[in-house]
Formats: C-alpha cells, structure tokens, sequence
C-alpha cells in the first residue's frame, strides 16, 4: 500500500515531518509522496527520518491553477507534481520562490479584506500558523479560535470561500503554464482530486485532453473524495486517454480527522505500488 498526496506542517497539515515519517510506517506503508502546497521543505525534512526504513518517500508538491474551460468567471485545478526519482530545476524552483510572493501579497489582500468585515485579524496571527506557506486554512483556523466561525468549513463558508463576501483571488497562471513549467523542470504533473472541477462527464474528457496536449501525464484515480463509482469513472477515463493512474488520501492530520493515511476516509483509497512503478518508468523514459 502506498500514498502519493500526504501534507505536513509545511504548508496545511498538521503533522510534522518526522510524524508524518512515523504515521507511515505504522500502517504499512511502502511508499509515500509529500505533496505539500508551493514547496518541497516538507519533503526535504522528512528524508533523513525516512533514511534506513523500508518506505520509499516520493517528492512531490501540489501547485494551484486556473483552468479556462468554460464561461465560468474562474474555475481552479489544483496540479500534483512529481519528481520520483530526480530533482526539479533550478529554473522551477525559482518559479516556485515567486508563487511564495504572490501567495503572500494575496494574504495581505486577504487579512485586509476580512478586517473591512469587522473581523479582528491579522496576518502576523494567520503567518505564526502556516509561516512562509500560510493559506486560507490558516486564516479559517484563526477565524475559529477568535470565535467568527464553528468550523473551518463555517469559516470558509462565511468569510473566505470563493463566494464568501472577503474572499481574494490568487494570480494563479492558467493550468496549461503549469503543467509546462512541471515538465520543463523534470517533474510530472498530474490532476489531482477531479471530483473539484466540477465539471461533467463530457467537459472533463474534453478538457483533460486538451491538458494532456500540454503535457499532462496522470489523474488521480483514488481520493478520499471519490467513492467507488467515480474512481471507476476516473480509472475508464485515464485509460482511454492514455494517462497514468495516481491517488492519495490527501491527508492534513488533525484538520481532516476523517481522512486516514493511505486508506483515506472509511477505506475507499488503496492505492497499488504499480501505481508508482508506473510514474517512475515514465521519467526514466522522458529523460
């Protein structure tokens, strides 16, 4: 059994990564990827914890884009990339340290807005929670201890959600410009979590094709947001597009208590190691 969408502390998890290590290996894992949000620190952290264990970590990360699809004003893809056995350019990582710019300005953006809505908030408070790669789960965690918001789905509900009246866009660059940037820097890039694009049958086959003339190599498969009948659906879809299976729990710890490590929520996600066999022969043939 195997993960390839896990989350530390580094960007949205709560979970350290020696914790993260440590979770693991106590339930079987044999390999798992860090796909932490706009850096690889997590990742970077938690090798010398797996050093000397049968687990095969996987560096990976997950980047936010725009995909342009429909009539929709914005409609966001959220892209996994891997680098499974080799490291991405330096040409990528200086992409990457602008994206932490302008994730940055739109925190400012965003702490601005939400105190032109009487809220108590600032982004000294929300960057003591997610340092350098704090988000809006940040600033929905702070929103429930000053008691705005129940939950962080409250919060994003009635705050920062993409129909909340505070709500700040991202510069995010069109998802074609991302998967190219990907496969320029060695990686592999992959849709994560379909389910969110909401779009249909017809549209998303449409639509990962186009992607896949960019340079899209895989969908993920398993999530914990996909029940049976939709991995299935998923499954029919990579395979007539020719795209790599993937899939992960996405996991964040204690802020996703129903999602599991590797077996995502009630056991709907049990990833095969093919799956990474697979991701690793691809680069080793693209090199």
């Amino acid at each position: 059994m195997i993960d390839l969408h896990s989350h530390t502390n580094e960007s949205d998890g709560t979970y350290t990564p020696e914790e993260l290590v440590s979770a693991a290996r106590q339930v079987g894992l044999s390999a798992l990827a860090i796909t932490d949000h706009d850096t690889f620190l997590g990742y970077e952290k938690a090798v010398p914890f797996a050093v000397g264990f049968s687990l095969d970590l996987v560096r990976g990360i997950e980047l936010n884009s725009r995909l342009n699809w429909d009539s929709k004003p914005t409609r966001w893809a959220h892209i996994l990339a891997y680098f499974p056995d080799s490291e991405p350019s330096s040409g990528f990582l200086q992409w990457l340290e602008n994206q932490r710019s302008e994730r940055r300005d739109r925190n400012k953006r965003l702490a601005e807005s939400l105190r032109k809505q009487g809220v108590d908030i600032t982004l000294e408070e929300v960057e003591a929670r997610g340092r350098s790669l704090a988000g809006r789960p940040h600033f929905a965690r702070v929103l429930v201890e000053k008691g705005y918001a129940a939950d962080n789905e409250d919060a994003f509900d009635r705050y920062i959600g993409e129909d909340a009246p505070a709500f700040v866009e991202r510069e995010s660059p069109a998802t074609e410009t991302v998967i190219r940037l990907i496969r320029d820097g060695g990686g592999l890039p992959v849709i994560a979590h379909p389910i969110r694009l909401s779009l249909d049958a017809d549209d998303l086959k449409n639509a990962l094709r186009s992607l896949k003339d960019a340079g899209l190599v895989g969908l993920e498969i398993y999530h914990s947001e996909h029940n049976a009948e939709l991995q299935n659906t998923y499954r029919e879809l990579a395979e007539q597009l020719d795209l790599l299976p993937t899939g992960g729990s996405d996991f964040h710890g204690s802020v996703k208590p129903d999602t599991a490590l590797g077996t995502g929520r009630n056991g709907n996600v049990l990833v095969p190691r093919e799956f990474l066999d697979r991701l690793q022969s691809y680069q080793n043939q693209a090199r």
